[in-house]
């Protein structure tokens, strides 16, 4: 990850951290999430999320923070909105924003990258790396629509949404986010 590396050669203490996991319980659920052999009713998903996000943020991201460490999530809580809110219709929009503050611990991220993609195209990249589709991915194309429809949403009500066209050079997008959370830091 660009951001990671920048910031260490910046000599900034940050850490990476991936949802659902980073943490042994979270890694576990991780598993059964992303098992495609496993069939999950939508609400159970949700909470298995939240669950997982709930260990991760009060063992790792809460002391991270209050040891001054720049913590990058691979996802957070607009995650559960966008995909068991608009992709599954699991529970109401405003029902998973306040489970989303519980698991969150109360926690808001300062800014959040929204790397925008067509499906199409999104499609043909994961099959290109040429591994099995887990249990989200086998979903179909219509989920992943209503995904995305999903944050676009967050993007237009959320200012900290910094919305970049993942269709450009890896690069230029580590350029805008770079730009982004310099001035995030300084």
């Amino acid at each position: 990850m660009l951001l990671n590396e920048r910031l260490k050669q910046e000599k900034m203490p940050v850490q990476v951290l991936r949802e659902p996991g980073g943490t042994e319980l979270s890694e576990m659920i991780r598993g059964i999430l992303l098992n495609p052999e496993v069939h999950i009713n939508p609400v159970t998903e949700l909470l298995l999320f939240s669950a997982a996000r709930s260990e991760l943020v009060a063992t790792r991201v809460k002391p991270l923070l209050d040891q001054r460490v720049i913590v990058i999530l691979d996802r957070f809580y607009d995650s559960s909105v966008a995909y068991q809110g608009f992709g599954r219709g699991s529970l109401p929009i405003n029902e998973i924003n306040k489970l989303n503050k519980i698991a969150g611990h109360g926690l808001e991220p300062d800014a959040t990258f929204f790397l925008d993609i067509e499906v199409s195209e999104a499609v043909e990249r994961r099959s290109a790396n040429g591994e099995g589709p887990d249990r989200m991915e086998i979903a179909g194309e219509a989920f992943y629509e209503r995904v995305r429809d999903g944050f676009l949403y967050l993007a237009k009500q959320h200012p900290r949404f910094i919305k970049l066209n993942a269709s450009a050079p890896a690069e230029d997008i580590h350029h805008e986010i770079w730009k982004r959370v310099s001035a995030m830091i300084c």
